[in-house]
């Protein structure tokens, strides 16, 4: 874990003025700041500034949307999808042998050889191979596209030798799709600059089974369709059992966790647990966060290529901190705050302010000098009290998205120990994300808000290891284990009908 080493540094005042601010575990850089001009930027700082009560009434709407997306008469209104996966069972240790991943949500995508070694609890990438899609592909047939990713996976398998074996294959498609089972996966409408006719409204394992089938120089196993946020969850929770939430904060952000089945109306049976996608990046697209967004987050959805979508998600991902940000420091450079009153052309160009300046110049040592660097190739003129408003702006923009991801992560969290009748809950949550992984706090803040939101949880946070790759081959061998394990109870005698008796979940 990262964390703000400012008492390390010695830098007392910083501290003591943090101290004030920040009882609910805020992490701002006040210092060197003069009085007057503070109070000026604060005012505009405490828009964006999520009490923890206002957080638990954000969790709170939150914990109302889930019971919609679940809900069999209210999901097809609901903000948040709670989409069935179809993942019935997370890793148990016992999981072993060779797998196939094919990672496809871009201009290039993956081919991996993947082992799973139950001995050492690892999962081991044994090769991988990069395959470019070129443009003709992109809007060609899509006959054509699945042909293309046939061939390369035969390549690769020429390479590796493995040309004999039939192995089961994980398949990460990161386009909007609506799952049916765990081998049957329907696009919804192409995104990213894709455009294949004949594709949308059809089962995308049938096309890649029919396009190897064509070939006939190989053939694959079992498929299991899997979402890049599940891969994360379960490519940690082979070195974690009790890893059942996954997390993403980068590019874009989501959550995926193990429900209770009887919790999920949608799929037939009450019994056991299915992970479900919860696609909570679009919470608040039916204005229940209209309260807490700034005129900066209304004027980022204005002229985002979406608008009115993924509320949630332009409040705290690192496509658009960076953009949050820019508006912010040009509303202040108007109110003469920074800059004496002149913005740059650079400054005034939408995207100009990269998100990934954010975490540079919020690092502990070195921020106010890369700041510095960040506002000379922004082409503004600036002095050190610029430098440390720009860094307070940073905190303040990045300090509320932890702080949101935190109320999100809480009410998942908060669910699963309620629905499972716990008094305290131990549990893992597997997370990737360049926001998460990159930026000097974030971890940090999101750690120590969501203990406060939720303090009957102790919850560990591991990084996830390439869910798309290694995560989606685990996914296949968890649903491999499960399905063998279902045929050793249909061939067994004697089976007795049982009834179990269900658990008030709390919810309404």
């Amino acid at each position: 874990m990262m964390s703000n080493n400012a008492e390390a540094n010695g830098n007392i005042t910083q501290v003591s003025k943090r101290a004030k601010m920040s009882e609910d575990g805020t992490v701002l850089h006040l210092d060197g700041i003069p009085p007057d001009t503070l109070s000026k930027v604060q005012s505009y700082q405490k828009r964006f500034t999520l009490s923890l009560e206002t957080l638990q009434q954000v969790s709170s709407r939150l914990r109302r949307d889930f019971n919609r997306g679940l809900g069999k008469h209210t999901h097809h209104r609901a903000a948040v999808k709670m989409l069935p996966t179809f993942v019935r069972a997370t890793p148990d240790g016992t999981e072993k042998g060779d797998f196939l991943a094919l990672d496809l949500g871009g201009t290039n995508f993956r081919v991996l050889h993947v082992r799973v070694v139950e001995e050492a609890q690892k999962v081991v990438k044994m090769d991988s191979q990069i395959c470019a899609i070129p443009q003709e592909i992109m809007l060609g047939s899509g006959e054509q596209l699945f042909d293309h990713i046939a061939a390369c996976l035969s390549d690769f398998l020429d390479s590796q030798t493995l040309k004999g074996q039939t192995l089961p294959l994980g398949f990460t498609f990161s386009f909007p799709c609506e799952q049916k089972e765990i081998d049957k996966s329907i696009l919804i409408r192409w995104t990213k600059g894709f455009n294949c006719s004949g594709v949308e409204g059809r089962d995308v394992v049938k096309l890649l089974k029919e396009a190897i089938h064509r070939r006939g120089d190989y053939d694959i196993g079992s498929v299991a369709m899997v979402n890049d946020t599940v891969g994360t969850m379960m490519s940690c929770g082979y070195r974690d059992q009790s890893c059942e939430i996954g997390m993403i904060i980068g590019t874009g952000t989501n959550a995926c966790y193990m429900e209770e089945m009887k919790n999920v109306k949608r799929v037939e049976g009450e019994d056991g647990r299915m992970c479900i996608n919860t696609e909570w990046g679009g919470f608040g697209d039916d204005g229940s966060l209209a309260d807490i967004q700034t005129e900066f987050d209304v004027e980022v959805d204005r002229t985002s290529i979406n608008p009115g979508v993924h509320t949630f998600e332009k409040m705290i991902s690192g496509m658009y901190l960076g953009e949050i940000v820019r508006l912010l420091l040009v509303k202040l450079t108007e109110d003469k705050l920074l800059f004496k009153g002149q913005a740059s052309d650079v400054l005034l160009t939408p995207g100009a302010f990269e998100t990934k300046y954010i975490s540079d110049i919020e690092e502990e040592d070195g921020g106010l000098e890369n700041g510095q660097k960040i506002l000379t190739k922004l082409g503004l003129t600036w002095d050190l009290i610029d430098v440390r408003v720009v860094r307070l702006v940073c905190d303040t923009i990045s300090s509320r998205s932890a702080r949101l991801c935190a109320a999100g992560l809480a009410t998942i969290v908060n669910r699963i120990r309620a629905s499972r009748g716990l008094e305290h809950l131990k549990t893992t949550v597997g997370i990737d994300g360049t926001v998460y992984r990159k930026h000097p706090n974030f971890s940090e803040e999101l750690q120590d808000t969501v203990r406060r939101l939720a303090p009957q949880c102790d919850i560990t946070f591991l990084l996830s290891e390439d869910g798309s790759g290694k995560g989606a081959a685990m996914v296949t061998a968890v649903a491999q284990r499960l399905a063998l394990q279902s045929r050793l109870l249909e061939d067994s005698d004697g089976e007795e009908d049982e009834e179990e008796e269900e658990d008030d979940d709390g919810y309404v």
